[in-house]
């Protein structure tokens, strides 16, 4: 397994193709704007030689034997989709941000693991054969695969392939005996500029007319004709300084367009080709595992928030206890997304592949969830510390540590402790609510209310009205009444 510095090298080593600003990035272990998610996601390298993480970050690996980094795994029972919930809420712990870069890889692998297996069951494909020596070759380079799902779509109402421009869904437009050359774009991609490699997966379930829309595959990050823009956020030009106007100088996220522009993609590394019936159950075979683990990375992100609120009170020249009850609900709002995430990874199934499949149904829960509780959470973050952290009312770094009046700002901004330490902790809180330290809680791995269609439909209503009937011992036939 790598080492935080190999890793880094193994990214310095790669073809610049991403820009920001109309800047190419020659190297994003060192540009202000990439360099800090860089900075995380190394973390993972070594904190995975830790004892106390050891077990959390590496697992054996099912094809080889050897140890290997968890994100690079394929999830074989519940105590691994529950050591995934705990990786993502861990490595929030140490980075206080996304490290995207591996979660949504390492959820497409074990998506894909799945979905070739049937293919290949039921159509004589040699799909998963490709994943499986492809999988085994990224586990002995240790590679960091961040992953692609979403396009640009266009008009909602309309499908890929009645869309006025066909590359509003990513899409094949050419096949031979090699491969297969693919044009169009994925978007607000999490964590590719931290990434050697990028594994895309189908962007929704599609009908035989959008059968070319239909793929998956995996390729290098710096694969020719692939352009990579990363997004404006709003506290770029915060974090885009070195002083404590940027609060997380070891984590940070990126989000990228990747536009494609004819990306032949060979053969070995294509995982669907047009399969169209397969879609579906490619992405629903994603979102349950991944809507279990994000449960795990908001109560890692509330577990900072709880902290840094608590920090600000004494710093207020306040206790905590005076905030008791708002505490102990931003506490009840974490532990109800780790624990609904353990609770779908254990109430999942194996799947004929060996891949563990989460329960739909409590993970499309836990996903509401996550779209509404880690917002209460800044909120209540907000309140405790008041304004100084809220309002944005807080003079720059560089103001502060002015020769001139910085002297005075520090004097007016002290209280229970000096005002550089108050207006450090003012930061860190501004990043968690209302800056670049919220991950997607809301739309991050599908919104809530594509969430509550699965679970309308993963609900059997009928059954619930025959426990009803049976309790009220009523015999009659009751239907639904035509309107």
């Amino acid at each position: 397994m790598k080492t935080s510095d190999e890793y880094k090298k193994s990214l310095k080593k790669m073809r610049p193709n991403i820009y920001k600003f109309g800047e190419l990035i020659k190297d994003v272990t060192t540009h202000p704007a990439t360099k800090r998610t860089i900075e995380g996601h190394a973390q993972i390298f070594d904190a995975a030689k830790k004892d106390e993480y050891r077990d959390i970050l590496t697992t054996k690996s099912s094809l080889s034997g050897k140890r290997i980094s968890r994100y690079l795994s394929i999830i074989k029972n519940a105590e691994d989709m529950i050591s995934n919930v705990k990786m993502k809420r861990l490595m929030f712990n140490l980075t206080g941000t996304c490290t995207g870069g591996r979660c949504v890889g390492f959820n497409a692998i074990n998506a894909m693991w799945a979905t070739t297996y049937d293919m290949d069951k039921e159509l004589g494909t040699d799909y998963h054969k490709r994943i499986r020596e492809w999988l085994k070759d990224a586990q002995d380079r240790d590679i960091t695969i961040s992953g692609a799902l979403t396009d640009p779509k266009g008009l909602r109402s309309l499908p890929p392939s009645q869309q006025k421009d066909p590359d509003m869904s990513l899409h094949i437009v050419k096949k031979n005996d090699d491969g297969i050359i693919v044009k169009g774009a994925k978007v607000m991609i999490c964590g590719v500029a931290a990434s050697n490699e990028i594994f895309v997966m189908p962007g929704s379930g599609y009908k035989e007319t959008d059968k070319n829309y239909s793929i998956s595959f995996v390729i290098p990050r710096d694969i020719e004709n692939l352009t990579i823009v990363e997004t404006r956020r709003p506290s770029d030009e915060r974090e885009l300084s070195d002083g404590f106007d940027n609060p997380v100088k070891i984590g940070g996220i990126t989000q990228a367009y990747l536009l494609f522009e004819d990306v032949f993609i060979p053969k070995e590394r294509v995982f669907m080709n047009g399969e169209y019936k397969y879609s579906t159950k490619a992405v629903l075979n994603f979102i349950g595992s991944y809507r279990t683990a994000i449960g795990g990375c908001v109560a890692g992100q509330g577990d900072v928030m709880i902290g840094a609120a608590a920090l600000m009170a004494r710093a207020n020249g306040l206790s905590e206890k005076v905030f008791k009850e708002k505490i102990t609900k931003m506490i009840i709002n974490n532990e109800t997304t780790f624990g609904m995430g353990v609770a779908a990874g254990i109430l999942g199934k194996k799947h004929p592949s060996g891949v563990w499949i989460s329960d739909q149904l409590i993970s499309n829960v836990n996903k509401v969830h996550v779209g509404t509780l880690p917002y209460e959470t800044k909120r209540l973050t907000q309140e405790i510390s008041g304004g100084i952290a809220e309002t944005g009312c807080l003079p720059s770094c560089k103001d502060i540590n002015d020769s001139r009046y910085g002297d005075l700002l520090k004097k007016y901004l002290k209280a229970n402790c000096s005002g550089e330490s108050r207006a450090k902790i003012a930061r860190l809180i501004e990043w968690l609510t209302i800056g670049s330290g919220v991950p997607g809680c809301m739309h991050g791995g599908g919104s809530p209310d594509g969430a509550k269609l699965i679970i309308n439909a993963k609900t059997d209503i009928d059954s619930y009205i025959n426990l009803a009937k049976r309790l009220a011992d009523i015999k009659e036939d009751i239907k639904v009444k035509n309107k």
